[in-house]
C-alpha cells in the first residue's frame, strides 16, 4: 500500500484547509485509515480516523468540532477538511493506514506517507 498526502500550506489562525490522502496498490486490505501529525520537537500524535467500511470516526479531542476525516465511496481516498486552525496545529501531517482496526495508536498504522507541512500564523 502506498500512501499520498496533499493540501498542506501556509495559512493564517482561523483559516481552513483541506487535506487528501490517496491510496493505492493492495487497498483491498485497508480496514481504516488516519491522520497523524508531528509539530517540532514533539512526538507523532494522533488526529482523525475513519474507518473505510461504514465510515466510523474517531478523534483527538484537540480537533473535535474543527476538523472533519472523510473518505470517498470508493474508500481509497480520505481528506481531513480542517477549520478554525490555530497556530498550535501547525505540524507536518502524516497519512496511516491501518489494515485491521480503526484506531489512535501509532504502533497500530502499518503504511504511511510522506508527510503535508501546515503551518498556521497568528
Amino acid at each position: 500500500v502506498q500512501l499520498q498526502a496533499s493540501g498542506g500550506g501556509l495559512v493564517q489562525a482561523g483559516d481552513s484547509l483541506r487535506l487528501s490522502c490517496v491510496a493505492s496498490g493492495r487497498t483491498f486490505s485497508i480496514n481504516a485509515m488516519g491522520w497523524f501529525r508531528q509539530a517540532p520537537g514533539k512526538e507523532r500524535e494522533f488526529v482523525a480516523a475513519i474507518k473505510r467500511s461504514g465510515g466510523s470516526t474517531l478523534y483527538a479531542e484537540s480537533v473535535k468540532g474543527r476538523f472533519t476525516i472523510s473518505r470517498d465511496n470508493a474508500g481509497n481516498t480520505v481528506h481531513l477538511q480542517m477549520n478554525s486552525l490555530k497556530p498550535e496545529d501547525t505540524a507536518v501531517y502524516y497519512c496511516a493506514a491501518d489494515p485491521l482496526v480503526i484506531s489512535m495508536l501509532v504502533t497500530e498504522y502499518d503504511y504511511w506517507g510522506q508527510g503535508t507541512l501546515v503551518t498556521v500564523s497568528s
